[in-house]
Protein backbone atom coordinates (compact mmCIF):
# COMPACT_ATOMS: atom_id res chain seq x y z
CA UNK A 1 0.00 0.00 0.00
CA UNK A 2 2.90 2.34 0.83
CA UNK A 3 4.63 1.66 -2.52
CA UNK A 4 1.42 2.28 -4.46
CA UNK A 5 0.89 5.62 -2.78
CA UNK A 6 4.49 6.70 -3.47
CA UNK A 7 4.08 5.94 -7.19
CA UNK A 8 0.78 7.72 -7.65
CA UNK A 9 1.58 10.59 -5.26
CA UNK A 10 -2.10 11.39 -5.04
CA UNK A 11 -3.88 12.67 -1.92
CA UNK A 12 -5.88 10.04 -0.04
CA UNK A 13 -9.56 11.02 -0.05
CA UNK A 14 -11.49 9.40 2.77
CA UNK A 15 -15.21 8.74 2.49
CA UNK A 16 -17.50 9.69 5.31
CA UNK A 17 -20.06 7.31 6.83
CA UNK A 18 -22.66 8.15 4.12
CA UNK A 19 -20.17 7.12 1.46
CA UNK A 20 -19.87 10.65 -0.01
CA UNK A 21 -16.50 12.22 -0.63
CA UNK A 22 -15.35 14.83 1.83
CA UNK A 23 -14.56 18.37 0.72
CA UNK A 24 -11.24 19.89 -0.09
CA UNK A 25 -10.69 20.93 3.52
CA UNK A 26 -10.79 17.34 4.71
CA UNK A 27 -8.30 15.92 2.20
CA UNK A 28 -5.22 14.54 3.90
CA UNK A 29 -1.90 14.08 2.17
CA UNK A 30 -0.05 11.24 3.87
CA UNK A 31 3.52 11.98 4.85
CA UNK A 32 5.91 9.15 5.64
CA UNK A 33 4.99 9.32 9.34
CA UNK A 34 1.25 9.45 8.73
CA UNK A 35 1.56 6.61 6.20
CA UNK A 36 3.03 4.50 8.97
CA UNK A 37 0.14 5.56 11.21
CA UNK A 38 -2.37 4.50 8.53
CA UNK A 39 -0.56 1.21 8.00
CA UNK A 40 -0.91 0.39 11.70
CA UNK A 41 -4.64 1.11 11.50
CA UNK A 42 -5.10 -1.31 8.62
CA UNK A 43 -2.93 -3.97 10.27
CA UNK A 44 -3.37 -3.61 14.05
CA UNK A 45 -1.39 -5.82 16.39
CA UNK A 46 -4.44 -7.38 18.04
CA UNK A 47 -7.45 -9.21 16.68
CA UNK A 48 -9.82 -6.25 17.03
CA UNK A 49 -9.79 -5.25 13.34
CA UNK A 50 -12.65 -7.60 12.50
CA UNK A 51 -14.86 -5.74 14.96
CA UNK A 52 -14.46 -2.42 13.14
CA UNK A 53 -15.91 -1.38 9.79
CA UNK A 54 -13.42 -2.03 7.02
CA UNK A 55 -15.35 -0.11 4.35
CA UNK A 56 -14.51 3.34 5.67
CA UNK A 57 -11.69 5.04 7.50
CA UNK A 58 -12.40 8.36 9.11
CA UNK A 59 -9.80 10.28 11.06
CA UNK A 60 -8.38 13.74 11.29
CA UNK A 61 -4.76 14.64 10.86
CA UNK A 62 -3.06 14.50 14.28
CA UNK A 63 -0.89 17.33 15.39
CA UNK A 64 1.69 14.86 16.66
CA UNK A 65 1.83 11.28 15.36
CA UNK A 66 0.83 8.79 18.08
CA UNK A 67 3.48 6.32 19.22
CA UNK A 68 0.80 3.69 19.96
CA UNK A 69 -1.08 1.68 17.39
CA UNK A 70 -4.85 1.83 17.40
CA UNK A 71 -4.89 -1.90 18.05
CA UNK A 72 -2.85 -1.52 21.21
CA UNK A 73 -5.14 1.28 22.40
CA UNK A 74 -8.31 -0.74 21.79
CA UNK A 75 -7.27 -4.10 23.17
CA UNK A 76 -7.64 -5.04 26.83
CA UNK A 77 -4.82 -4.55 29.30
CA UNK A 78 -2.98 -7.64 30.61
CA UNK A 79 -4.72 -7.24 33.97
CA UNK A 80 -8.15 -7.13 32.31
CA UNK A 81 -7.35 -10.21 30.21
CA UNK A 82 -6.30 -12.23 33.27
CA UNK A 83 -9.28 -11.04 35.31
CA UNK A 84 -11.62 -12.12 32.51
CA UNK A 85 -9.86 -15.48 32.31
CA UNK A 86 -10.49 -16.11 36.01
CA UNK A 87 -14.06 -14.83 36.00
CA UNK A 88 -16.98 -17.24 36.02
CA UNK A 89 -18.28 -15.89 32.74
CA UNK A 90 -17.24 -16.73 29.18
CA UNK A 91 -13.65 -15.96 28.25
CA UNK A 92 -13.01 -15.47 24.53
CA UNK A 93 -9.82 -16.99 23.12
CA UNK A 94 -7.80 -14.65 20.90
CA UNK A 95 -7.36 -15.45 17.21
CA UNK A 96 -3.60 -15.90 17.54
CA UNK A 97 -3.99 -18.26 20.50
CA UNK A 98 -6.57 -20.35 18.63
CA UNK A 99 -4.30 -20.96 15.63
CA UNK A 100 -1.35 -22.11 17.75
CA UNK A 101 -0.76 -25.85 17.89
CA UNK A 102 -0.42 -27.93 21.02
CA UNK A 103 3.24 -28.54 20.23
CA UNK A 104 3.97 -24.78 20.02
CA UNK A 105 2.44 -24.17 23.43
CA UNK A 106 4.33 -27.12 24.92
CA UNK A 107 7.64 -25.72 23.60
CA UNK A 108 6.97 -22.40 25.37
CA UNK A 109 5.93 -24.25 28.54
CA UNK A 110 9.23 -26.15 28.53
CA UNK A 111 11.20 -22.91 28.49
CA UNK A 112 9.26 -21.60 31.48
CA UNK A 113 9.67 -24.92 33.26
CA UNK A 114 13.46 -24.77 32.79
CA UNK A 115 13.46 -21.24 34.23
CA UNK A 116 11.59 -22.45 37.33
CA UNK A 117 13.92 -25.46 37.76
CA UNK A 118 17.21 -23.60 37.23
CA UNK A 119 16.25 -20.70 39.50
CA UNK A 120 14.78 -22.88 42.24
CA UNK A 121 11.46 -21.02 42.13
CA UNK A 122 8.64 -22.70 44.13
CA UNK A 123 6.04 -24.21 41.82
CA UNK A 124 3.18 -22.41 43.57
CA UNK A 125 4.54 -19.18 42.05
CA UNK A 126 2.77 -20.34 38.87
CA UNK A 127 -0.53 -19.83 40.70
CA UNK A 128 0.25 -16.13 41.18
CA UNK A 129 -2.11 -13.78 39.37
CA UNK A 130 0.80 -11.41 38.74
CA UNK A 131 2.72 -14.21 36.97
CA UNK A 132 -0.12 -14.55 34.45
CA UNK A 133 -0.34 -10.78 34.01
CA UNK A 134 3.41 -10.57 33.30
CA UNK A 135 3.12 -13.35 30.69
CA UNK A 136 0.19 -11.61 29.00
CA UNK A 137 2.04 -8.27 28.97
CA UNK A 138 5.05 -9.94 27.33
CA UNK A 139 2.84 -11.61 24.71
CA UNK A 140 1.17 -8.29 23.87
CA UNK A 141 4.59 -6.63 23.47
CA UNK A 142 5.59 -9.21 20.87
CA UNK A 143 8.84 -10.74 19.68
CA UNK A 144 12.10 -9.03 20.63
CA UNK A 145 11.13 -8.05 24.17
CA UNK A 146 14.18 -7.67 26.40
CA UNK A 147 13.57 -8.66 30.04
CA UNK A 148 14.59 -6.29 32.86
CA UNK A 149 18.23 -6.30 33.91
CA UNK A 150 19.56 -6.93 37.40
CA UNK A 151 20.13 -3.19 37.86
CA UNK A 152 16.59 -2.30 36.72
CA UNK A 153 15.03 -4.84 39.07
CA UNK A 154 17.19 -3.67 41.97
CA UNK A 155 16.69 0.08 41.61
CA UNK A 156 14.60 1.64 38.83
CA UNK A 157 11.71 -0.80 38.75
CA UNK A 158 11.75 -1.23 42.53
CA UNK A 159 11.31 2.52 43.00
CA UNK A 160 8.35 2.52 40.59
CA UNK A 161 6.67 -0.41 42.34
CA UNK A 162 7.17 1.25 45.74
CA UNK A 163 5.50 4.39 44.37
CA UNK A 164 2.65 2.27 42.99
CA UNK A 165 2.24 0.67 46.42
CA UNK A 166 2.07 4.10 48.04
CA UNK A 167 -0.57 5.15 45.52
CA UNK A 168 -2.44 1.92 46.18
CA UNK A 169 -2.44 2.65 49.90
CA UNK A 170 -4.04 6.04 49.22
CA UNK A 171 -6.76 4.26 47.27
CA UNK A 172 -7.33 1.89 50.19
CA UNK A 173 -7.30 4.78 52.67
CA UNK A 174 -10.13 6.42 50.72
CA UNK A 175 -12.12 3.19 51.10
CA UNK A 176 -11.32 3.07 54.84
CA UNK A 177 -12.67 6.57 55.19
CA UNK A 178 -15.81 5.85 53.17
CA UNK A 179 -16.76 2.37 54.44
CA UNK A 180 -14.76 1.82 57.62
CA UNK A 181 -12.27 -1.04 57.91
CA UNK A 182 -11.11 -4.05 59.93
CA UNK A 183 -7.67 -4.21 61.53
CA UNK A 184 -6.38 -7.80 61.48
CA UNK A 185 -3.48 -9.15 63.54
CA UNK A 186 -1.74 -12.48 63.00
CA UNK A 187 1.32 -13.75 64.90
CA UNK A 188 3.83 -16.31 63.67
CA UNK A 189 7.38 -17.51 64.32
CA UNK A 190 10.03 -17.61 61.57
CA UNK A 191 12.83 -20.16 61.17
CA UNK A 192 15.19 -18.11 63.33
CA UNK A 193 12.76 -18.12 66.24
CA UNK A 194 11.68 -14.50 65.85
CA UNK A 195 8.08 -13.91 66.86
CA UNK A 196 6.52 -11.59 64.30
CA UNK A 197 3.10 -9.96 64.36
CA UNK A 198 1.58 -9.00 61.01
CA UNK A 199 -0.96 -6.20 60.72
CA UNK A 200 -3.39 -6.03 57.80
CA UNK A 201 -6.36 -3.81 57.02
CA UNK A 202 -9.46 -5.12 55.26
CA UNK A 203 -12.23 -3.13 53.58
CA UNK A 204 -14.49 -3.52 50.52
CA UNK A 205 -11.45 -2.38 48.48
CA UNK A 206 -9.55 -5.51 49.60
CA UNK A 207 -6.86 -6.44 52.12
CA UNK A 208 -3.80 -4.23 52.52
CA UNK A 209 -0.65 -5.31 54.37
CA UNK A 210 0.25 -2.62 56.88
CA UNK A 211 3.47 -3.81 58.50
CA UNK A 212 5.17 -6.59 60.45
CA UNK A 213 6.49 -6.04 63.98
CA UNK A 214 9.23 -8.12 65.63
CA UNK A 215 7.92 -8.77 69.15
CA UNK A 216 10.48 -11.40 70.15
CA UNK A 217 11.79 -9.39 73.10
CA UNK A 218 8.34 -8.57 74.47
CA UNK A 219 6.11 -10.44 76.88
CA UNK A 220 2.90 -11.05 74.99
CA UNK A 221 0.50 -10.17 77.77
CA UNK A 222 -2.79 -8.34 77.36
CA UNK A 223 -1.38 -4.86 78.07
CA UNK A 224 1.46 -5.17 75.54
CA UNK A 225 -0.88 -6.46 72.81
CA UNK A 226 -3.53 -3.83 73.56
CA UNK A 227 -0.93 -1.03 73.39
CA UNK A 228 0.43 -2.37 70.09
CA UNK A 229 -3.04 -2.64 68.55
CA UNK A 230 -3.97 0.80 69.87
CA UNK A 231 -0.97 2.32 68.10
CA UNK A 232 -2.07 0.80 64.79
CA UNK A 233 -5.63 2.02 65.32
CA UNK A 234 -4.37 5.55 65.90
CA UNK A 235 -2.23 5.35 62.74
CA UNK A 236 -5.25 4.33 60.65
CA UNK A 237 -7.75 6.60 62.39
CA UNK A 238 -10.10 5.78 65.26
CA UNK A 239 -13.12 6.86 63.23
CA UNK A 240 -12.21 4.44 60.43
CA UNK A 241 -11.64 1.19 62.36
CA UNK A 242 -14.89 -0.75 62.89
CA UNK A 243 -13.39 -3.88 64.42
CA UNK A 244 -10.14 -5.60 65.35
CA UNK A 245 -9.74 -9.29 64.51
CA UNK A 246 -7.13 -11.49 66.23
CA UNK A 247 -6.76 -15.15 67.10
CA UNK A 248 -8.66 -16.68 70.01
CA UNK A 249 -5.82 -16.88 72.55
CA UNK A 250 -6.57 -15.84 76.13
CA UNK A 251 -4.06 -12.97 75.95
CA UNK A 252 -5.64 -11.61 72.76
CA UNK A 253 -9.13 -11.99 74.22
CA UNK A 254 -8.11 -9.94 77.26
CA UNK A 255 -6.41 -7.38 74.99
CA UNK A 256 -9.60 -7.12 72.95
CA UNK A 257 -11.63 -6.27 76.05
CA UNK A 258 -9.13 -3.56 76.95
CA UNK A 259 -9.41 -2.07 73.45
CA UNK A 260 -13.20 -1.98 73.63
CA UNK A 261 -12.93 -0.10 76.92
CA UNK A 262 -10.48 2.39 75.46
CA UNK A 263 -12.48 2.91 72.24
CA UNK A 264 -16.26 2.96 72.88
CA UNK A 265 -17.15 2.60 69.16
CA UNK A 266 -14.81 -0.34 68.47
CA UNK A 267 -15.46 -4.09 68.38
CA UNK A 268 -12.95 -6.85 69.03
CA UNK A 269 -13.78 -10.04 67.14
CA UNK A 270 -11.89 -13.36 67.38
CA UNK A 271 -10.90 -15.15 64.19
CA UNK A 272 -13.79 -17.29 62.87
CA UNK A 273 -11.37 -19.61 61.03
CA UNK A 274 -9.48 -20.32 64.25
CA UNK A 275 -12.77 -20.96 66.06
CA UNK A 276 -13.94 -23.46 63.40
CA UNK A 277 -10.53 -25.13 63.46
CA UNK A 278 -10.81 -25.62 67.22
CA UNK A 279 -14.33 -26.99 66.75
CA UNK A 280 -13.03 -29.65 64.40
CA UNK A 281 -10.25 -30.43 66.88
CA UNK A 282 -12.80 -31.06 69.63
CA UNK A 283 -14.98 -33.17 67.32
CA UNK A 284 -11.92 -35.28 66.39
CA UNK A 285 -11.34 -35.96 70.10
CA UNK A 286 -14.73 -37.64 70.55
CA UNK A 287 -14.49 -41.27 71.55
CA UNK A 288 -16.54 -42.38 68.54
CA UNK A 289 -14.13 -40.67 66.10
CA UNK A 290 -10.73 -41.28 67.67
CA UNK A 291 -10.41 -44.87 66.47
CA UNK A 292 -11.32 -44.35 62.76
CA UNK A 293 -9.09 -41.26 62.57
CA UNK A 294 -6.14 -43.19 64.03
CA UNK A 295 -6.74 -46.05 61.59
CA UNK A 296 -6.96 -43.67 58.62
CA UNK A 297 -3.63 -42.09 59.55
CA UNK A 298 -2.08 -45.58 59.81
CA UNK A 299 -3.28 -46.47 56.29
CA UNK A 300 -1.96 -43.30 54.62
CA UNK A 301 1.38 -43.48 56.49
CA UNK A 302 1.89 -47.12 55.47
CA UNK A 303 1.14 -46.45 51.79
CA UNK A 304 3.42 -43.42 51.51
CA UNK A 305 6.34 -45.18 53.21
CA UNK A 306 6.63 -47.78 50.44
CA UNK A 307 7.38 -46.58 46.92
CA UNK A 308 6.10 -49.63 45.00
CA UNK A 309 2.84 -49.65 46.95
CA UNK A 310 2.42 -45.91 46.40
CA UNK A 311 2.96 -46.35 42.65
CA UNK A 312 0.42 -49.18 42.55
CA UNK A 313 -2.10 -47.05 44.45
CA UNK A 314 -1.70 -44.13 42.03
CA UNK A 315 -2.30 -46.54 39.17
CA UNK A 316 -5.59 -47.65 40.75
CA UNK A 317 -6.68 -44.07 41.57
CA UNK A 318 -5.82 -42.67 38.10
CA UNK A 319 -2.79 -40.78 39.39
CA UNK A 320 -4.57 -39.15 42.34
CA UNK A 321 -2.95 -38.90 45.78
CA UNK A 322 -4.45 -39.22 49.24
CA UNK A 323 -4.61 -36.30 51.64
CA UNK A 324 -1.79 -36.76 54.14
CA UNK A 325 -1.57 -35.71 57.82
CA UNK A 326 -0.45 -32.11 58.41
CA UNK A 327 1.06 -30.43 61.45
CA UNK A 328 -1.61 -27.71 61.54
CA UNK A 329 -5.23 -27.25 60.57
CA UNK A 330 -7.38 -29.91 62.21
CA UNK A 331 -9.60 -29.87 59.11
CA UNK A 332 -6.86 -31.93 57.47
CA UNK A 333 -7.79 -34.83 59.74
CA UNK A 334 -11.24 -35.05 58.22
CA UNK A 335 -9.98 -34.35 54.70
CA UNK A 336 -7.87 -37.51 55.07
CA UNK A 337 -11.04 -39.48 55.81
CA UNK A 338 -12.82 -37.85 52.86
CA UNK A 339 -9.94 -38.76 50.56
CA UNK A 340 -9.88 -42.37 51.76
CA UNK A 341 -13.64 -42.69 51.37
CA UNK A 342 -13.47 -41.27 47.84
CA UNK A 343 -10.92 -43.92 46.84
CA UNK A 344 -12.47 -46.68 48.95
CA UNK A 345 -13.04 -49.15 46.08
CA UNK A 346 -9.61 -48.55 44.54
CA UNK A 347 -7.83 -49.13 47.85
CA UNK A 348 -9.76 -52.30 48.65
CA UNK A 349 -9.10 -53.63 45.16
CA UNK A 350 -5.39 -52.82 45.52
CA UNK A 351 -4.96 -54.79 48.76
CA UNK A 352 -6.82 -57.81 47.38
CA UNK A 353 -5.13 -57.92 43.95
CA UNK A 354 -2.82 -60.79 42.97
CA UNK A 355 0.17 -58.54 42.20
CA UNK A 356 0.01 -57.17 45.74
CA UNK A 357 -0.67 -60.36 47.69
CA UNK A 358 2.27 -62.05 45.96
CA UNK A 359 4.97 -59.56 47.11
CA UNK A 360 7.01 -59.81 50.33
CA UNK A 361 5.57 -56.61 51.85
CA UNK A 362 2.11 -58.18 51.79
CA UNK A 363 3.23 -60.78 54.33
CA UNK A 364 4.24 -58.31 57.05
CA UNK A 365 2.17 -57.58 60.15
CA UNK A 366 1.77 -53.92 59.19
CA UNK A 367 0.26 -54.91 55.85
CA UNK A 368 -2.19 -57.27 57.53
CA UNK A 369 -3.33 -54.49 59.83
CA UNK A 370 -3.94 -52.16 56.87
CA UNK A 371 -5.73 -54.97 55.03
CA UNK A 372 -8.06 -55.55 57.99
CA UNK A 373 -8.80 -51.83 58.27
CA UNK A 374 -9.68 -51.35 54.60
CA UNK A 375 -11.93 -54.42 54.50
CA UNK A 376 -13.67 -53.60 57.79
CA UNK A 377 -17.31 -52.56 57.47
CA UNK A 378 -17.13 -51.03 60.95
CA UNK A 379 -14.26 -48.74 59.86
CA UNK A 380 -16.09 -47.40 56.81
CA UNK A 381 -19.32 -46.86 58.79
CA UNK A 382 -17.33 -44.84 61.33
CA UNK A 383 -15.71 -42.85 58.52
CA UNK A 384 -19.17 -41.98 57.19
CA UNK A 385 -20.18 -40.69 60.62
CA UNK A 386 -17.02 -38.58 60.81
CA UNK A 387 -17.76 -37.04 57.43
CA UNK A 388 -21.38 -36.30 58.32
CA UNK A 389 -20.19 -34.44 61.41
CA UNK A 390 -17.32 -32.54 59.80
CA UNK A 391 -18.13 -31.71 56.18
CA UNK A 392 -20.81 -29.04 56.95
CA UNK A 393 -18.28 -27.30 59.23
CA UNK A 394 -15.52 -27.59 56.62
CA UNK A 395 -17.82 -25.90 54.06
CA UNK A 396 -18.26 -22.97 56.47
CA UNK A 397 -14.49 -22.94 57.05
CA UNK A 398 -13.79 -22.65 53.32
CA UNK A 399 -16.21 -19.74 52.92
CA UNK A 400 -14.81 -17.89 55.94
CA UNK A 401 -11.21 -18.55 54.92
CA UNK A 402 -11.73 -17.40 51.32
CA UNK A 403 -10.64 -14.08 49.83
CA UNK A 404 -13.21 -13.70 47.08
CA UNK A 405 -15.97 -11.97 49.06
CA UNK A 406 -16.72 -10.85 52.63
CA UNK A 407 -17.95 -13.76 54.77
CA UNK A 408 -19.40 -11.86 57.75
CA UNK A 409 -22.84 -11.21 56.16
CA UNK A 410 -23.27 -14.98 55.65
CA UNK A 411 -21.33 -16.77 58.37
CA UNK A 412 -24.14 -16.72 60.95
CA UNK A 413 -26.60 -18.21 58.45
CA UNK A 414 -24.00 -20.74 57.30
CA UNK A 415 -23.40 -21.92 60.87
CA UNK A 416 -27.14 -22.40 61.41
CA UNK A 417 -27.38 -24.33 58.14
CA UNK A 418 -24.39 -26.50 59.13
CA UNK A 419 -26.04 -27.39 62.45
CA UNK A 420 -29.31 -28.30 60.69
CA UNK A 421 -27.39 -30.45 58.23
CA UNK A 422 -25.61 -32.31 61.05
CA UNK A 423 -28.89 -32.81 62.95
CA UNK A 424 -30.51 -34.29 59.84
CA UNK A 425 -27.56 -36.67 59.36
CA UNK A 426 -27.80 -38.05 62.92
CA UNK A 427 -31.59 -38.17 63.21
CA UNK A 428 -31.81 -41.88 64.09
CA UNK A 429 -32.27 -42.88 67.74
CA UNK A 430 -28.98 -44.76 68.05
CA UNK A 431 -27.10 -41.59 66.95
CA UNK A 432 -28.82 -39.13 69.30
CA UNK A 433 -26.11 -39.35 71.95
CA UNK A 434 -23.36 -38.63 69.40
CA UNK A 435 -25.40 -35.78 67.91
CA UNK A 436 -25.80 -34.10 71.29
CA UNK A 437 -22.03 -34.20 71.84
CA UNK A 438 -21.32 -32.64 68.42
CA UNK A 439 -23.91 -29.87 68.80
CA UNK A 440 -22.66 -29.11 72.31
CA UNK A 441 -19.10 -28.67 70.96
CA UNK A 442 -20.28 -26.39 68.16
CA UNK A 443 -22.50 -24.20 70.31
CA UNK A 444 -20.04 -23.93 73.20
CA UNK A 445 -17.18 -22.90 70.90
CA UNK A 446 -19.27 -20.49 68.83
CA UNK A 447 -21.14 -18.92 71.75
CA UNK A 448 -18.04 -18.63 73.91
CA UNK A 449 -15.69 -17.25 71.26
CA UNK A 450 -17.85 -15.66 68.55
CA UNK A 451 -20.42 -13.99 70.80
CA UNK A 452 -20.44 -10.63 69.02
CA UNK A 453 -23.50 -8.80 67.62
CA UNK A 454 -21.57 -7.84 64.48
CA UNK A 455 -22.36 -11.19 62.84
CA UNK A 456 -26.08 -10.83 63.54
CA UNK A 457 -26.08 -7.21 62.36
CA UNK A 458 -24.28 -8.18 59.15
CA UNK A 459 -26.85 -10.89 58.45
CA UNK A 460 -29.66 -8.43 59.19
CA UNK A 461 -28.21 -6.13 56.49
CA UNK A 462 -27.87 -8.96 53.97
CA UNK A 463 -31.21 -8.84 52.07
CA UNK A 464 -30.40 -11.95 50.06
CA UNK A 465 -30.48 -13.98 53.29
CA UNK A 466 -32.52 -11.84 55.68
CA UNK A 467 -35.81 -11.75 53.75
CA UNK A 468 -35.73 -15.54 53.40
CA UNK A 469 -35.20 -15.92 57.16
CA UNK A 470 -38.00 -13.42 57.75
CA UNK A 471 -40.50 -15.74 56.06
CA UNK A 472 -39.44 -18.79 58.07
CA UNK A 473 -38.28 -17.80 61.57
CA UNK A 474 -39.73 -14.78 63.38
CA UNK A 475 -37.81 -15.50 66.58
CA UNK A 476 -34.47 -15.46 64.78
CA UNK A 477 -35.42 -12.23 63.00
CA UNK A 478 -35.94 -10.64 66.42
CA UNK A 479 -32.47 -11.79 67.48
CA UNK A 480 -30.90 -10.27 64.33
CA UNK A 481 -32.77 -7.01 64.88
CA UNK A 482 -31.44 -6.91 68.45
CA UNK A 483 -27.87 -7.43 67.19
CA UNK A 484 -28.31 -4.55 64.74
CA UNK A 485 -29.62 -2.29 67.51
CA UNK A 486 -26.64 -3.16 69.74
CA UNK A 487 -24.17 -2.31 66.96
CA UNK A 488 -26.03 0.90 66.11
CA UNK A 489 -26.06 2.06 69.75
CA UNK A 490 -22.33 1.39 70.18
CA UNK A 491 -20.95 2.68 66.91
CA UNK A 492 -23.07 5.77 66.26
CA UNK A 493 -22.72 8.31 69.07
CA UNK A 494 -24.73 11.12 67.45
CA UNK A 495 -28.34 10.65 68.55
CA UNK A 496 -29.93 12.37 65.54
CA UNK A 497 -27.95 10.23 63.07
CA UNK A 498 -28.72 7.11 65.10
CA UNK A 499 -32.47 7.86 65.01
CA UNK A 500 -32.32 8.43 61.25
CA UNK A 501 -30.56 5.10 60.68
CA UNK A 502 -33.06 3.37 62.95
CA UNK A 503 -36.00 4.74 60.94
CA UNK A 504 -34.43 3.67 57.65
CA UNK A 505 -33.68 0.20 59.04
CA UNK A 506 -37.39 -0.25 59.89
CA UNK A 507 -38.32 0.65 56.30
CA UNK A 508 -35.72 -1.86 55.10
CA UNK A 509 -37.00 -4.58 57.44
CA UNK A 510 -40.64 -4.07 56.38
CA UNK A 511 -39.70 -3.52 52.71
CA UNK A 512 -41.41 -0.13 52.67
CA UNK A 513 -40.40 3.20 51.20
CA UNK A 514 -39.75 4.50 47.70
CA UNK A 515 -36.88 2.13 46.93
CA UNK A 516 -39.09 -0.95 47.29
CA UNK A 517 -41.53 0.44 44.74
CA UNK A 518 -38.84 0.00 42.11
CA UNK A 519 -39.15 -3.37 40.37
CA UNK A 520 -35.41 -3.43 39.62
CA UNK A 521 -34.62 -3.13 43.34
CA UNK A 522 -36.90 -6.07 44.10
CA UNK A 523 -35.40 -8.19 41.32
CA UNK A 524 -31.80 -7.64 42.45
CA UNK A 525 -32.42 -7.90 46.20
CA UNK A 526 -30.87 -11.40 46.35
CA UNK A 527 -27.60 -10.22 44.83
CA UNK A 528 -27.23 -7.07 46.93
CA UNK A 529 -25.17 -6.83 50.10
CA UNK A 530 -25.83 -3.69 52.09
CA UNK A 531 -22.83 -4.28 54.36
CA UNK A 532 -20.39 -3.48 51.56
CA UNK A 533 -22.33 -0.29 50.72
CA UNK A 534 -22.59 1.08 54.25
CA UNK A 535 -20.34 3.37 56.18
CA UNK A 536 -21.22 2.34 59.70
Amino acid sequence: MQDAMKKKKKPLVLDDEEGEQQGEDNVIVLTEESQDFARRIVHPSSGTAAKRKQSTLKFSEPKEPSTKSVGSMLRKTPTEVVEERHSKGFSQVSIQASIRTKEEREAVNLEWARFFYESGIPFNAANSRQFEIAIEATAQYGSGYRPPTYHELRELLLEKVVKETDDLRKKHEDAWKQYGCTLMSDGWTDRRGHHLINFLVNSPEGTFFLESVDASSEVHDQVMLADLLEKKIMDIGVDKVVQVVTNNGANYKAAGKLLMERFPTLYWTPCAVHCLDLMLKDVAKLKEFKKPISRARHVTTFIYRHGRLLSAMREKTNGRDLVRPAATRFATTFLILQSLYKHKDALRFLFTSKEWTGCKLAKTEARKKVYDILLSREFWNSVEDCLRASLPLIIVLRVVDGDERPAMPEVDALMNHAKEKIKASFSTKNKRSLLNKIIQIIESRWDRQMDTPLYGAALFLNPGKFYTIQKENDEYVGHLRGCFNDVLARMVQDESIRNKIDQQSMLYEDQRGDIFKNCMALQTVKSKNLVSDLKI
